[in-house]
């Protein structure tokens, strides 16, 4: 069996990212990659961690696949200029039957929420963002 636990903290990273960008919209704001993954300790060579490197990774994957802009990314270590798309904006501003809104479902879940849930629910706002 497949070891998923990388897609679990895409998921984290994804759903962290967005809830930033969020949190300062419509201003655009520069998102670090610690602020999302946690602390990172570079090796003796310099190089990040895989994890550092895969939270980075999730950032870009979001602008390619247009749930968020951004100018450029600030060597290893931030996006700068970023925000929602529109279309991410409006799915986190949607509210389901319970009344409650995507982004404070995301935030709930984030918070507290098993990786079940998360998974859950970071796709199904995935498929309302496809174009």
């Amino acid at each position: 069996m497949l070891d998923d636990l990388h897609i679990h903290d895409f998921y984290r990273d994804a759903g962290r990212i967005l809830l930033a960008l969020f949190q300062q919209f419509p201003a655009p704001a520069t998102i670090y990659v610690e602020d999302i993954a946690g602390p990172d300790t570079p090796d003796e060579f310099g190089l990040h961690s895989h994890r550092h490197l895969a939270c980075l990774g999730a950032m870009t994957w979001l602008m390619q696949c247009g749930y968020i802009h951004f100018s450029q990314l600030v060597r290893q270590e931030a996006i700068e200029d970023a925000t929602l798309s529109h279309r991410s904006f409006l799915v986190l501003v949607s509210r389901g039957e319970d009344g409650v809104s995507n982004a404070e479902k995301l935030d709930q879940i984030v918070r507290g929420g098993s990786s079940p849930q998360l998974e859950e629910l970071m796709v199904g706002l995935m498929r309302h963002l496809e174009v």
